[in-house]
């Protein structure tokens, strides 16, 4: 008899999760199975669940593209991991590496890239197979709850700060205070930014201070194209829009300096509103940014273990994963929600595991 694991389910999409049992998956050559210890939800695990992109995932799948867990068995051939590493399955689950962009550190836009949580099953489970070349290294340090939001939404914003190529004393106005745009805040304070942040919520604006924002704008209260032209005297040099929203990639636009670069990380549905004259005359570059790099990876954990970054996160079960994308579609999730596995397991269970892996040719799982 396989063994069996709990994990939420997408059945039919644009439904509740089913929470059911599912066959434990035995790690292939070059593959590994993680014990799953905690895996942040985010916004995209919603969209992967209603299907709202042009290419869906294959129906049934497991969400969840933030599993940070240990490993518990490895496959044949592996040799850049052991078992027992506390390791991410982020959202790039592998690519080909050997493209011209895999060559050249894009491996994000890799025309055969798969993704965690949507062409492969993810960590709203208590296990998921992982390819080893790609997953996150989890320094010392950190724990599992802690890390998790970070090998998405850490690296996604760290990386669009990058692409804006702000230099240090210079401006970011960062659009959108929550998730995401709470860490990009704290990201851009210790690369030495100064930073501006606009959001329409007077606390999530308050949290931005006690960050370390240098000027808050609530969009709601006037133009805040102009309010951040006047604090930055010009306009900021890098601008990086988090918020899921049309009106915000058109103000994002009215941000930026002249030869200054708008980056987009956020995904609306609809057509970006682009004031062509402004951007032709001001010589403005707008940017999109994808997640990131294996190595954007790694920077993006190194910042957390030195204390300077560190998400806000709210624990919550498994079980309950429908009220969380309820509370998601609602816009009622403050900052990023994680969820915990517990990982007590008893020896008996341990063994059964051991046994079952050693049938199969791949490595133990004496660590879960």
């Amino acid at each position: 008899m396989p063994l069996k694991m709990n994990a939420a389910v997408v059945e039919q999409f644009g439904k509740p999760l089913e929470l059911r049992e599912w066959d434990v998956p035995s790690p292939r050559v070059g593959q590994i199975l993680v014990k799953t210890e905690a895996c942040g939800v985010c916004h995209t695990d919603l969209h992967a669940a209603h299907g709202d992109w042009p290419v869906k995932p294959t129906l049934p799948f497991i969400p969840g593209h933030e599993a940070i867990g240990l490993v518990a068995a490895v496959g044949s051939g592996v040799t850049i991991v052991k078992e027992g590493d506390r390791v991410g399955v982020p959202w790039l689950y592998s690519a080909c590496g050997h493209c011209e962009y895999c060559l050249t550190g894009w491996e994000t836009v890799c025309a055969q890239a798969q993704f965690g949580g949507y062409t492969a099953n993810g960590g709203f489970a208590e296990y998921v197979i992982a390819d080893p070349n790609y997953v996150a290294h989890v320094p010392a340090g950190l724990t599992a709850t802690e890390a998790a939001p970070l090998i998405c939404a850490g690296i996604t914003t760290y990386k669009g700060i990058k692409q804006t190529e702000a230099r240090p004393g210079e401006w970011i106005a960062i659009s959108g205070a929550g998730g995401l745009g709470h860490l990009a805040i704290q990201y851009a304070k210790a690369m030495g930014l100064l930073v501006c942040a606009i959001d329409i919520d007077d606390g999530k604006l308050a949290h931005a201070t006690r960050l370390g924002a240098d000027f808050v704008i609530n969009a709601k209260t006037g133009d805040p194209a102009a309010a951040v032209k006047k604090a930055t005297s010009g306009g900021a040099h890098g601008v990086l829009i988090t918020a899921p929203s049309l009106i915000a990639f058109k103000q994002g636009v009215g941000m930026t300096r002249k030869r200054g670069t708008c980056v987009l990380v956020g995904l609306p549905p609809g057509e970006f509103p682009v004031p062509l004259f402004d951007v032709v005359a001001n010589c403005i570059t707008i940017r999109g940014s994808f997640v990131g790099t294996r190595q954007d990876m790694a920077e993006a954990l190194a910042f957390a273990v030195g204390g300077k970054v560190k998400a806000d996160i709210e624990l919550q079960p498994l079980s309950s994963i429908n009220q969380i994308f309820d509370r998601l579609e609602h816009g009622d999730v403050p900052s990023r929600v994680v969820l915990d596995f517990a990982p007590a397991k008893t020896k008996n269970q341990r063994s059964e595991v051991d046994q079952h892996f050693a049938k199969a040719g791949a490595g133990s799982a004496r660590d879960l």
